[in-house]
């Protein structure tokens, strides 16, 4: 009983698959009509597999990412049937065919997943009864079914950026919580509570990764869609946020190991976390930008009063070099923020006070 999924995640999981089920029927709908009807083969199971298995419910949907999956099932049913065509069928002929189609697929993709599609849609043409309707029959219907893939993909699109727009909140909620417990932690002063966070900061590399994937395929398929071409621009601010948030991610976790190393005394450093108050403002309405894109101003000039700060001598003045380094580490911090927000890196570096000064 504890393993149970919830009933509200498994709803979610529907709705969010719905368009890519629609899809997936509509495209095997149209290869299964084309092989039966217009080429009259038979029985066209080649090409609604093939369909199905270049559609599926792959997170990343990006066309290339179908054409790959049609071209490896194409390939190891068109090797297959090349060998039972001239040899028959039997034990040796499956194991050549195996054989012949993993070594084709290798040498042509470094992808493994490329090589065991081919190798096991070979597998199935060398097992099952030949089919009728003359040499290639196969091989013709995953054509079809690769090709109809593309084009629903193209044409009858998922709306991508549902789940690009999802996977940004999440990470950006993750960033926000991992500041927020950051500043917290400093209000009061702890000797091992940081170390917490950065395990917690650690942990949200999966969430970029996620967004980096989604947003990617997002844009491929923009790029091919007439109805979703429009949103490419939207789509490409997205990407530019998402580079930088990464790079924030990565500095904020420079900055809580030198955290981690000066709370060992378990003294509370306001200033920080004041800053860092700041931030969580400024990512909390970077979030809600991706929605109402202008607000957009409103982060930068956020941004910048914080960036304005980030001068040791002003900020910590009279404090030894090992409190100082986190005010240096901060300023790569807060120009990936302002970069994430729309400014270019010239821009954000003109944001920095001058530390020569």
């Amino acid at each position: 009983m504890r393993n149970l999924p919830k009933p509200g995640a498994s709803i979610e999981r529907l709705v969010s698959s719905a368009p890519a089920i629609v899809q997936i029927v509509i495209a095997v709908v149209i290869s299964f009509s084309i092989s039966r009807y217009l080429l009259g083969h038979p029985a066209p199971v080649t090409a609604v597999t093939v369909t199905i298995s270049s559609l599926g419910f792959m997170r990343d949907a990006r066309p290339l990412r179908v054409v790959e999956t049609a071209l490896g099932v194409t390939l190891g049913i068109a090797l297959s049937e090349a060998i039972v065509l001239g040899f028959g069928q039997g034990v040796w002929q499956l194991a050549l065919a195996l054989a012949v189609t993993l070594t084709v697929a290798r040498l042509l993709s470094p992808a493994a997943s490329f090589a065991i599609v081919a190798g096991v849609q070979s597998v199935l043409v060398a097992v099952l009864p030949v089919q009728a309707g003359g040499p290639f029959t196969r091989t013709i219907d995953g054509v079809i079914g690769g090709t109809i893939a593309l084009l629903c993909t193209a044409l009858i699109p998922r709306d991508p950026r549902r789940g690009a727009l999802r996977d940004a909140k999440r990470f950006l909620s993750a960033y926000i919580d991992v500041v927020a417990s950051l500043a917290a932690i400093l209000r009061v002063g702890s000797e091992t509570e940081t170390d917490r966070v950065l395990e917690q900061a650690r942990r949200t590399q999966p969430l970029v990764d996620s967004w980096r994937t989604s947003l990617d395929s997002a844009i491929a398929i923009a790029r091919i869609s007439p109805f979703l071409r429009k949103h490419l621009p939207e789509l490409q601010r997205q990407h530019v946020m998402q580079q930088n948030m990464d790079l924030a991610m990565r500095n904020l976790r420079v900055v809580t190991r030198r955290l981690s190393v000066l709370d060992r005394d378990g003294r509370p450093r306001p200033e920080i976390a004041e800053l860092l108050s700041g931030v969580v403002s400024s990512v909390n309405l970077l979030s809600q930008s991706l929605n109402e894109p202008q607000l957009e101003p409103l982060v930068r000039q956020n941004l910048i009063l914080i960036a304005v700060r980030l001068h040791p001598s002003r900020l910590l003045p009279g404090q030894p070099l090992a409190e100082t380094s986190v005010v240096f580490a901060m300023r790569p911090l807060v120009m990936d923020l302002l970069m994430a927000s729309g400014l270019s890196a010239e821009e954000a570096r003109a944001s920095m006070p001058d530390i020569s000064v």
